[in-house]
């Protein structure tokens, strides 16, 4: 049976009171329901992007205690940190794996700076700490940059690819869009949907018939389980998206499944 991964962020941006216990909470319960990974920031405890791993960690901790969910920890977000401050969650023995970011686009009105030089700087950290990236693109230009970059460095194969749709500025959420940036994708990497500002599931259900290795989802994304209604945690988003996928003849893969499939130590 193909077998996809569900990776959960469960904190959204706009969220400005961060308590690592409900987070956790939220966390282990979507992992039980089929959530393989996890992508967080380190965000203080107010919900601004920051170097402190404190509230971080502490989450981590929990998390780690009652799971063995695959942590994630972007190294990217719009804000005003430079890139080696970006870096400080890849030095965390709790941290398996991380976002890349390796190019600058509009996020509405924010414009997300990765001047290739930091987008280096970050590759040689990633590879030096052994941590796995996700490479997130949001544009066609986006994917043919890491495509440099994986002639140029030794990554870990397979390389995994987060196309990210529906920000405004930037690709949007269309099975058009969709197919193009599958089509850019290397031959020797894998792939996988984040659909941002979400209202349902059809690009979600499209990108999966399409082959899509991962599915990211949760409150950093979009609270909406369908057009009319928004939730209260990220578990009935998990619960969706584990029926959608035994519905098309998938499953969701454990936590070891996933670190095995995609080269996560």
């Amino acid at each position: 049976m193909d077998k996809v991964m569900i990776s959960v962020a469960p904190v959204a941006a706009t969220d400005k009171n961060i308590i690592p216990e409900k987070i956790a909470r939220d966390v282990i319960d979507c992992w039980r329901a089929g959530a393989a990974m996890v992508h967080l920031h380190v965000r203080d405890e107010h919900g601004n992007l920051t170097t402190d791993m404190s509230v971080l960690n502490k989450t981590l901790e929990l998390i780690r205690k009652d799971s063995d969910i695959i942590i994630e920890v972007s190294t990217g977000g719009v804000s005003n940190l430079t890139i080696e401050e970006r870096c400080v969650p890849l030095y965390s023995d709790l941290v398996e794996a991380c976002s890349l970011n390796v190019g600058s686009t509009n996020l509405g009105k924010a414009v997300y700076c990765n001047p290739i030089d930091d987008v280096k700087y970050c590759v040689q950290e990633i590879l030096k700490t052994g941590k796995t990236p996700e490479v997130e693109v949001f544009e066609i230009g986006h994917t043919y940059a890491m495509e440099e970059l994986m002639a140029q460095y030794a990554f870990k194969e397979p390389v995994l690819f987060s196309i990210v749709l529906g920000h405004k500025g930037e690709a949007p959420p269309t099975p058009k869009a969709l197919a193009n940036m599958i089509s850019m994708i290397p031959t020797n990497a894998v792939w996988g949907i984040t659909h941002a500002n979400r209202r349902d599931f059809g690009i979600v259900a499209a990108a999966l018939g399409m082959g899509a290795k991962t599915v990211r989802i949760g409150f950093e994304d979009s609270n909406y389980l369908d057009e009319n209604t928004m939730v209260e945690t990220n578990l009935p988003l998990v619960e969706k998206t584990v029926r959608l996928l035994r519905a098309m003849d998938k499953a969701p893969m454990s936590a070891d499944e996933a670190r095995m499939y995609f080269n996560i130590k």
